[in-house]
């Protein structure tokens, strides 16, 4: 089944994801899905990952206000610093800079695994054996990725409105309470639901961009590090694209 997938074109993409999307249908079923696989993806993409979220999401929260600072002299007391914390750091910067850190490790590792497998030919010996690629190597590692960029995404979240509060209190010498009811009086459920749907469609944007590509290679170690390469940019390409669309939903349908 995987000669398909070949294609160097979009068709071979969809059908790529087609079958992907069958056998996710069908996952409590599914005995070729692996939660061993899921659960390393998990610990990879989503646990090793956290010292680099941290360090971001800490600087972002920070950055926000000391240029408030700037700005403003009465910046700790304005109401707008939480404004400018839910619009930019909560719709937008968490799942777009995530979204980066994932492509740039998961998304080369995946592309460059399969790659290597299928050059290796123990793709081929896993057909062999009665077992389905894309149930073994795709889908467990889509639900992995997923799961990994919701749960960093809110991590994300918690870290940089942290980062927020704790300049503003050196800075401004703001307590946590007064802090956090100004910024919960500015969150919206449409919020987090927004923060959350591009989570997971940027999860599934990478992990199938990043799988389809390492599939696609032929015989090649050549063509490894290419394939890895289009991974990364066509997931960065997809990633802005479907952000303006889901923002831009969440505007129209507001």
């Amino acid at each position: 089944m995987t000669k398909d997938y070949k294609k160097k074109s979009v068709p071979g993409f969809f059908l790529f994801f087609a079958a992907t999307l069958q056998e996710a249908l069908h996952l409590r079923s599914n005995r070729h899905v692996s939660s061993m696989v899921i659960l390393r993806q998990i610990l990879f993409t989503g646990y090793e990952a956290l010292p680099l979220i941290s360090f971001l999401a800490l600087a972002i929260g920070g950055l926000i206000i000391l240029q408030g600072t700037n700005l403003l002299s009465n910046f700790g007391q304005g109401i707008w610093v939480h404004i400018v914390l839910v619009t930019v750091v909560v719709n937008e910067l968490s799942g777009i800079l995530t979204a980066l850190v994932v492509v740039a490790r998961s998304g080369t590792a995946i592309s460059t695994e399969l790659g290597n497998m299928k050059v290796r030919r123990e793709i081929d010996l896993i057909e062999s054996f009665g077992i389905s690629p894309i149930g073994y190597l795709v889908v467990s590692r889509i639900i992995g990725v997923v799961v990994a960029m919701v749960v960093l995404v809110v991590y994300f979240n918690v870290i940089a409105i942290l980062g927020g509060w704790l300049f503003s209190r050196i800075f401004n010498h703001l307590e946590f309470r007064a802090f956090m009811n100004d910024f919960l009086s500015i969150l919206k459920l449409s919020h987090v639901v927004s923060s959350l749907i591009k989570s997971v469609v940027f999860g599934i944007i990478i992990s199938s961009f990043s799988t389809y590509q390492g599939m696609s290679v032929r015989h090649a170690s050549t063509e490894v590090p290419q394939r890895t390469i289009r991974a990364v940019v066509t997931s960065i390409f997809a990633i802005i694209v479907s952000d303006l669309l889901i923002t831009w939903l969440f505007w129209v349908f507001r």
